[in-house]
């Protein structure tokens, strides 16, 4: 590439040539003699006085002025715009013009009159080796020290020249595009041309198991992407844009946070998107071995640099996608190879660059080198010039004590062993033991120095609430300022060593943004402590019953329901075993600082096996919120879950509690109130009266008759949490749902009473089309089929 040249040279007798002068600017000399020169062009003429003795030469630099700077101590400036429509046919005009210089003037100074335009751009294409329009058609950076990046949000260059993306900041994102935009089209609305991309990048997280969103390189028509979100947004597109095609963005996903609602693979993967969230094409990170096909994973998060590259070929409208360690030469196979015709997502100009962001978790983005080039292969980066990672993790420690013991008096090593020995008898004495499952489950296990310090000493200015299982705490920890909350179980709690290990085992591996994140846990002889996520919004229920809370709109309301559902449907078929969580109700759902719904407590959680039957249990829950079935059986099971999520939409829908006095001559049960309401066509006269019936009349009649659905009686009428999200999503139609002249709390009875066959000579609740002697759920099958 070529370089932009000096705004003047100055030529002076006898002081400077030339020549000199021009290698240093990568400018190209005139030689002048002692003549002037006469040009005309289009009626105008110019005069060219040369100056000094024979052998002098012009410099000729950019701008589009040509002029005489007499009276400036005699020096004289010829300056010019570069083009580069002319550059091969420089040598025959200079020739031409260095011949049409004749002796006219022995000695004097130089005068120029303005020449016409002409000259001035035919003399331009020698100021630079490419021209301008090349400009960003390849480039390379090393490091990006001193580099014009087009940056915004987080996004720094720090002294070093590391490009960091994101500096840890919760809830942010961070962009930075090359300066100057690249000619994505061979002219306007034709064909769009191959490009290739290479970069060395590294996701540093406080955990070594836990991150929270990625990055991502992107191809955009501008460099302002003014209307991003964070978090699952990576940066680029948002809630309400996503999946348009006028966004007119193609970008490669690093995503390390699993996301069902974009189908995500896992939380550490790759994708191809044009446009929207969910990937094109998507696979785990990772790389083929060139030796033996063998497909070896990596981990995104691992701190460690990676390369990546993305090459783009515009003749067959496929993108590759490749990565690899460090040092390991580029694998032949890409890890993705997806069809991408970008005919009507292209520009004819477009910005390339970078988008990362973040979520609650401390999270760091860094580039550490980038090349790129349109028509061709980028670049190959220079590893030895690429600037080095911040380090993590404590301080080395200081050598003077291995130089220090050696020369030690021998009675200081008497006393050092002897204190050493005293020092590991008492940590033996004291020090507790691990059990297996504290070996397998996987999260982080803090000291508990580390937490009495970050809750100020448990004092009761940091406590967040007090329930059945103990006392919750506020708490940040010194090292990363990441804020936590800490559950301290008491001992006298009902939540005792099996529902701690319960919880932390049922917990530990889990991975979704709609369940509260469980960091690790603390054990200090007779005291149990879990460290979650701190949630700023605290628990919905104070939200719906606490009158000094701001009353939740119908949006964040159906935005909870939707999140809670993606959640339950991530523990009951998205994971590897199914996960019943037991108790699910509105003071174990926390809001996030953006009001999406948590799913928390899993101190009553039970694990089995895919396809195994549950055992019996004993009974447990929240009255209001228990399937019938659980009397009878004893088993709990997806559907006693989704009896629970029922009674939940109901009570988020309605505002009122499962069990109570809702008026002096209504019913008791919010089910059999709703219900009642329902079978007279007056469903939405439930709908929270605080909202001033400033809600969305379809969703809140699909919510109600939603709920209705999931907290029937009969667990064979209730869906699966599948058909659930797929109905607040849209994606599938609500069956219609005929009413049933006998409460949800007598069939539940009779059910449990053996009136199964009594129960079933009532009018159908599911579909229309079912005769009344099948009875009201004779034609369930279809609702259990997305289990």
């Amino acid at each position: 590439m070529g370089r932009a040249c000096r705004p003047t040279l100055p030529v002076r007798s006898g002081k400077q040539t030339c020549a000199s002068y021009c290698d240093r600017a990568r400018v190209r000399c005139i030689p002048v003699t002692n003549a002037p020169l006469e040009f005309r062009s289009g009626g105008r003429v110019g005069q060219l006085v040369p100056v000094g003795r024979r052998g002098q030469s012009i410099a000729v630099v950019h701008t589009q002025t040509l002029r005489d700077t007499e009276g400036q101590g005699g020096s004289s400036v010829v300056n010019y715009s570069a083009t580069s429509s002319i550059q091969n046919r420089f040598r025959g005009e200079t020739a031409r013009l260095a011949a049409a210089v004749t002796s006219r003037y022995a000695m004097g100074r130089l005068r120029l009159l303005v020449l016409p335009l002409s000259l001035l751009l035919l003399l331009a294409a020698a100021c630079s080796d490419h021209a301008t329009v090349l400009a960003a058609e390849e480039f390379t950076y090393n490091g990006f020290g001193g580099a014009n990046l087009a940056l915004d949000g987080m996004s720094v260059v720090a002294p070093n020249g590391l490009l960091v993306l994101s500096n840890g900041t919760s809830q942010m994102a961070g962009h930075a595009f090359h300066p100057a935009p690249v000619r994505l089209r061979d002219g306007p609305g034709g064909a769009v041309r191959s490009f290739s991309a290479a970069f060395v990048f590294a996701i540093v997280s406080n955990f070594t198991v836990l991150s929270d969103n990625g990055m991502a390189f992107v191809v955009a028509p501008s460099t302002r992407l003014s209307t991003f979100n964070a978090g699952q947004y990576l940066g680029v597109l948002n809630v309400t844009d996503n999946g348009k095609d006028d966004n007119r963005v193609l970008f490669v996903e690093l995503d390390t946070m699993l996301n069902p609602e974009f189908q995500d693979m896992n939380s550490n993967h790759v994708g191809v998107n044009v446009n929207s969230m969910r990937s094109l094409q998507n696979n785990s990170a990772g790389y083929y071995d060139d030796a033996t096909g063998v497909f070896n994973n990596l981990s995104l998060i691992s701190r460690q640099p990676m390369q990546f590259w993305v090459d783009y070929d515009g003749a067959t409208t496929r993108l590759d996608v490749t990565m690899a360690p460090m040092g390991v030469p580029r694998p032949r196979k890409p890890l993705i190879s997806a069809p991408v015709n970008l005919s009507a997502v292209g520009t004819d100009t477009a910005y390339v660059g970078f988008s990362a962001a973040t979520g609650v978790i401390f999270t760091r983005h860094y580039v550490l080198g980038w090349s790129f080039a349109m028509g061709g292969a980028a670049p190959p980066l220079d590893t030895s010039k690429l600037p080095s990672l911040p380090r993590f993790g404590p301080k080395p420690r200081s050598k003077v004590l291995e130089i220090v013991l050696p020369i030690a008096t021998a009675a200081f090593v008497l006393a050092l062993l002897v204190g050493v020995f005293l020092f590991v008898r008492r940590r033996v004495r004291y020090a507790e033991v691990r059990e297996d499952w504290e070996v397998e489950f996987g999260p982080h296990r803090f000291s508990y120095k580390e937490l009495y310090h970050a809750t100020k000493g448990f004092k009761n200015k940091q406590l967040l609430g007090t329930g059945g299982f103990g006392r919750v705490y506020k708490g940040v920890l010194p090292k990363s300022n990441l804020e936590i909350a800490v559950k301290r179980v008491s001992h006298d709690s009902k939540q005792g060593m099996k529902e701690f290990i319960a919880e932390v085992v049922s917990i530990g591996h889990l991975r979704h943004r709609n369940l509260v994140q469980l960091l690790g846990y603390c054990r200090r002889k007779g005291e149990l402590l879990l460290v979650y996520d701190y949630m700023s919004n605290g628990s919905l229920d104070k939200y719906l019953y606490d009158k000094t809370k701001p009353v939740l709109d119908w949006e964040q309301r159906f935005h909870i329901i939707k999140g809670v559902a993606s959640g339950l449907l991530y523990l009951h078929e998205d994971w590897e075993q199914i996960v019943i969580h037991r108790d699910i109700k509105a003071s174990n759902v926390l809001l996030d600082g953006d009001m999406n719904g948590r799913l928390g407590d899993f101190g009553l959680a039970r694990l089995y096996d895919h396809g195994v039957d549950p055992q019996t249990t004993h009974v447990v829950g929240t009255m209001g919120y228990l399937a019938p079935e659980l009397v009878r059986t004893g088993k709990a099971t997806p559907v006693t879950d989704v009896f629970a999520f029922g009674v939940f939409v109901l009570e988020v829908t309605c505002g009122r509690r499962p069990l109570g006095c809702i008026a002096p001559d209504e019913q008791n049960v919010l089910l059999d109130w709703v219900q009642e309401h329902e079978r007279k066509g007056a469903g939405l006269d439930t709908v929270d009266p605080r909202l001033c019936g400033k809600y969305d009349a379809d969703e809140a009649r699909l919510a109600i008759r939603l709920g209705l659905m999931c907290a029937h009686p009969l667990p064979d009428a209730r869906p699966g949490m599948r058909q659930v999200v797929q109905y607040l999503e849209g994606d599938a139609p609500m069956p219609e749902v005929a009413p049933t002249y006998v409460s949800y709390t007598m069939l539940a009875l009779m059910q449990n009473e053996g009136f199964d066959s009594f129960a079933m000579s009532f009018p159908s609740t599911v579909t229309s089309g079912v005769s009344p002697v099948s009875g009201a759920f004779s034609d369930v099958s279809g609702l259990s089929g997305g289990r």
